[in-house]
């Protein structure tokens, strides 16, 4: 049976009457929840430590900004917008003996809650709602009038009211324009660990990396190796996210399609299915949180130097070089647009 998709009638922003939103965190999806709930006529304050840079760019905005603690103290329902791995930490010194039975938390991933690193007490209502999309995306689509579709969690729902407190969150962000859907903290998290591991981040990287290297290594030109497994990516994701994989053969060649369908599943084999069977039992076990926690515990040395080495890798470079040459393409710089908000 298909899942429910919760819209725009299904939100009542009325469960926010007489309450005080806390949002801890300015960063990507912390501005965008800030501002959305905001313009949506929601009484919004901003939790951040002393020295944080966010401080004057909230402020900018017209939020009042409070430390950590005191802006749980003060609120009636919280998002901690705030990174995975700091999140605990910042849970135990100022969040945790701030709250008070009644009080909501809200998380837009559900990790630490899944795998333990948050134990949030009994008395509070603990929900999670999930933009499917960046912080700077909830924002613009709000903006043009639309919206990011969204998943919402109950993980403790010690008023009774944690479902209306969720779609509420949703419908002030946007999210409910563009679809709800209910999930479980223990899915979500799962799914989501597996989808960037194997195929958006983890998986695609490593494909274009594979196919830009072997025609190098064969002697073609980086610049047409780039256009081939890189810059050209993008139309075929498009056609796929607007129609599907049958949407998108319709719309390439004949000898593309035959190409699709007969090297494929030579490319994908049932070695990786078996690799992708083996990550997502790592993430179901909890040993990839374990590694992720002790490798950030321990300065971040490996994680530091795989990215380092992925920046200077040739079509880093070559992608580089060309896309100056295409004035079509925005130039976003989306490492500024995040300091900014750190």
């Amino acid at each position: 049976m298909p899942a429910k998709i919760h819209t725009d009638k299904d939100g009542d922003l009325r469960a926010f009457s007489n309450k005080t939103l806390a949002v801890l965190g300015y960063g990507s999806q912390g501005h965008a929840h800030a501002l959305n709930l905001k313009e949506s006529g929601c009484k919004v304050i901003i939790g951040l430590y002393p020295k944080s840079k966010s401080i004057a760019v909230a402020k900018s905005h017209g939020f009042e900004v409070c430390e950590t603690g005191e802006a749980v103290a003060k609120a009636d329902v919280i998002l901690l917008a705030l990174p995975d791995m700091k999140m605990p930490d910042i849970y135990r010194s100022a969040v945790e003996p701030n709250l008070a039975p009644g009080k909501c938390l809200i998380f837009s991933h559900g990790l630490c809650v899944h795998y333990g690193l948050v134990q949030p007490p009994a008395g509070v209502d603990v929900i999670m709602v999930a933009p499917k999309g960046p912080g700077h995306v909830v924002r613009s689509q709000y903006k043009e009038g639309k919206g990011v579709p969204a998943l919402i969690a109950i993980h403790q729902d010690a008023t009774k009211k944690a479902k209306k407190i969720a779609l509420a969150w949703a419908k002030g962000i946007g999210s409910t324009r563009g679809g709800v859907l209910q999930t479980t903290f223990k899915e979500e998290t799962e799914t989501d660990l597996f989808g960037e591991q194997a195929v958006l981040c983890g998986g695609t990287s490593e494909l274009i990396k594979a196919g830009f290297e072997t025609l190098v290594e064969a002697g073609y030109q980086p610049e047409m190796a780039y256009f081939e497994c890189l810059h050209e990516l993008k139309l075929i994701v498009d056609l796929i996210n607007e129609s599907g994989i049958s949407g998108m053969r319709f719309s390439v060649s004949e000898t593309a399609k035959y190409g699709d369908v007969t090297r494929g599943p030579r490319i994908i084999t049932q070695q990786t299915r078996k690799a992708m069977k083996k990550i997502l039992s790592e993430i179901q076990k909890g040993t990839f949180t374990k590694e992720w926690v002790k490798e950030y515990q321990g300065g971040l040395k490996n994680y530091k130097a795989l990215l380092k080495q992925d920046e200077n890798h040739l079509i880093e470079k070559t992608g580089k070089r060309l896309r100056a040459c295409m004035p079509w393409i925005s130039k976003k710089n989306l490492k500024g647009v995040q300091a900014s908000y750190s």
